[in-house]
């Protein structure tokens, strides 16, 4: 007996009903339809694949190029008892190998790769062998080259379109432009596929723009009458501690987000941040992807967004819960050239690209011809030390090496540990007499590591902190002692990205061929800062308005609730008081009236007229008789 949408929706997700288009959508993937799904942040994408892969036989595909977003997903499966794996940069072959297996032979359901993968002759001899039900593709507009974010390893989904031609797709986006929506259909070669437009309106949420000199007033400010969940978006790692101490100090919880933070911080803050016991999350734009928290109230922008696309994807974290809430940008009149300067003028050149990867492979000591799928520990500030390099253009250049698949670039915080056991077997345990704290750590490790007695062992951190059952920070604090008092030799670094080398080292060559797309999309980034300068200085033209027509929404109408309605809504009401008051006092004029009837002679509603003859009271224009009529004082 084949199970209803509804049912898998009731059992795995506990709702009663789906949102939007998600069922239309659902129905279209199960009749083996290739689909186009449009749908704003929070809209429940993932669902919309996700269903109909469970209910048919076999394995989903699911392709993106967001590493973290990738493990969430397959972390929230998992939790709710789904078979699902995800195959990143940084493992081995042997790993690959069993993780590849498991998918054929595991009754796995959920199988997420980056696009970079599907260039992998391996992955692609194995993917022939699995019973695939359903390809989806996320962040489906990285497939174009007009779409935000391009990403040319998306062409590698052609491949796997030929190697599972009877397979239907599903491509996904919360925010594509009319022009990049037919650039996704075609280089996906759907035919006659099924296009799912959600409107981007969002009508409980007010998009408000307001110009602030001292812009930490207006914060606290806005923080305090809206006391709900909120997210302050910054520039920079340190902005997020600075930011936070200071709404701390005015009795504000907060907490700060950034992705140099270790693994444990991460997810404590988040979890401080989601059960509510903080208020503020302060934090860069590595924030927010895949997280869902219904009741954000405020998401504020303290610098501006380089971008519509990222904007509204971050603003669309507010108000889920269908409950009013607000996305703010504070802007003052510096904020136009700090916005070109960070993401313009540091818009790193070919020439300047060739020189980065030149050097990235010096520093990695690759050879020419070689370093495919060769993975290294990063530390970023040392590379551009050593090179001299500034450090905003080295890194842009290195995310556009990351966009174009010449290298993969993951970002994180990790300890590289190596050590070596300098005394014996008895000499150790004669220590662990006297210092039994370091008992369970000490041996943890020397069952963990066999041949750390005979040469310098790289371990694994986190491992061994989960069986001494304590954290990183504390198990490197125990290994610092254990080499002062010369139990171990230590040799500990700290790395704050990895690197993969997606193609084989060819210099200016390997440059050559993405020259063209780096021009454009430099182009691009162009247009898109114009847009949001645009956008924060138009105060005539409703916020959601402006926001839909960039997104080819046209039929559209003033949303009633963004700065820019409000301000008009205020202006009216003033206008339309001022000619009431005037109309009140020419009708005193004739002789006086009662409230009743001078809202019946002018037609307007009692409300209206009551707060008139309160405003003309309060500044002795009229008086009340002894009658309850009232009339001109001067008469």
């Amino acid at each position: 007996m084949s199970l209803h949408p509804l049912n898998i929706l009731e059992r795995y997700w506990k709702f009663t009903d789906f949102r939007g288009n998600q069922e239309s959508i659902i129905n279209a993937v199960l009749e083996g339809d290739d689909v186009l799904a449009l749908m704003p942040t929070g809209g429940g994408k993932s669902i919309c694949f996700q269903i109909p892969a469970l209910i048919k036989e076999g394995i989903c595909i699911v392709v993106s190029p967001l590493i973290a977003l990738m493990k969430d997903q397959v972390q929230q499966l998992n939790k709710k008892g789904i078979k699902a794996l995800s195959i990143t940069s940084g493992i081995s072959k042997s790993e690959l190998d069993t993780l590849l297996d498991n998918c054929i032979y595991g009754n796995y359901k959920f199988l997420y790769l980056s696009p970079e993968r599907l260039q992998q002759e391996l992955v692609q001899d194995r993917i022939r062998q699995m019973q695939v039900n359903l390809i989806a593709v996320d962040e489906a507009h990285c497939i174009s080259q007009w779409g935000n974010d391009f990403r040319p390893s998306y062409s590698n989904l052609l491949e796997l379109r030929k190697i599972k031609p009877s397979v239907n797709v599903i491509a996904l986006t919360a925010t594509a432009k009319e022009n990049v929506v037919n650039d996704i259909t075609k280089q996906l070669d759907f035919i006659k596929p099924k296009i799912f437009r959600q409107s981007f309106f969002r009508p409980n949420l007010g998009y408000i723009v307001l110009h602030e000199e001292d812009k930490y007033y207006r914060l606290e400010t806005i923080l305090k009458k809206h006391n709900g969940s909120s997210i302050v978006y910054v520039r920079n790692r340190k902005a997020t501690v600075d930011i936070s101490t200071l709404l701390n100090s005015k009795n504000i919880q907060a907490t700060h987000y950034h992705g140099g933070l270790n693994p444990t911080e991460k997810e404590n803050h988040m979890n401080s941040w989601m059960s509510n016991k903080t208020q503020v999350m302060v934090a860069t734009n590595a924030f927010g992807m895949g997280i869902d928290k219904p009741d954000v109230k405020t998401v504020i922008h303290l610098n501006l967004p380089e971008s519509i696309e990222s904007y509204f994807q971050e603003a669309g974290r507010a108000g889920r819960n269908g409950v009013q809430a607000f996305a703010v940008v504070l802007k003052n009149k510096n904020d136009e050239v700090l916005v070109k300067n960070q993401f313009l003028k540091i818009l790193p050149s070919v020439d300047f690209i060739k020189h980065v990867y030149r050097k990235l492979s010096s520093y990695f000591q690759v050879s020419y011809g070689e370093g495919q799928y060769q993975v290294f520990d990063f530390n970023f500030n040392n590379f551009c030390k050593t090179y001299n390099f500034n450090s905003t253009l080295c890194y842009n250049a290195l995310l556009t090496l990351d966009r174009n698949s010449i290298i993969s670039l993951s970002k994180h915080f990790k300890n590289k540990v190596l050590i070596r056991f300098k005394s014996t077997n008895n000499l150790i345990f004669e220590y662990l007499d006297t210092h039994p704290q370091f008992d369970v750590t000490v041996k943890s490790i020397l069952r963990s590591y066999g041949g750390v007695f005979d040469h310098d062992t790289n371990i694994n951190t986190s491992k061994i902190a989960d069986k001494a059952s304590i954290s990183e920070h504390e198990l490197i604090q125990v290994l610092e002692q254990l080499a002062r008092d010369e139990i171990i030799t230590l040799q500990h670094s700290k790395t704050d990205a990895q690197i993969t080398f997606i193609e084989p080292r060819e210099d200016d060559k390997t440059i050559n061929r993405i020259s063209a797309i780096i021009k454009q999309q430099n182009k691009l980034k162009e247009y898109q800062v114009k847009s949001v300068i645009d956008y924060i200085n138009n105060d005539d033209v409703c916020r959601s308005m402006q926001l839909l027509n960039y997104f080819d929404e046209k039929d559209v109408t003033p949303c009633g609730v963004c700065s820019v309605c409000t301000k008009t809504t205020k202006n009216q009401e003033k206008t339309s008081t001022k000619d009431l008051k005037n109309q009140v006092i020419t009708l005193l004029e004739t002789g006086e009236k009662s409230s009743r009837q001078i809202s019946k002679i002018l037609n307007c509603d009692d409300t209206a007229t009551k707060n008139v003859l309160k405003l003309l009271l309060e500044h002795n224009i009229i008086n009340i008789t002894k009658t309850n009529k009232y009339k001109l004082s001067h008469l």
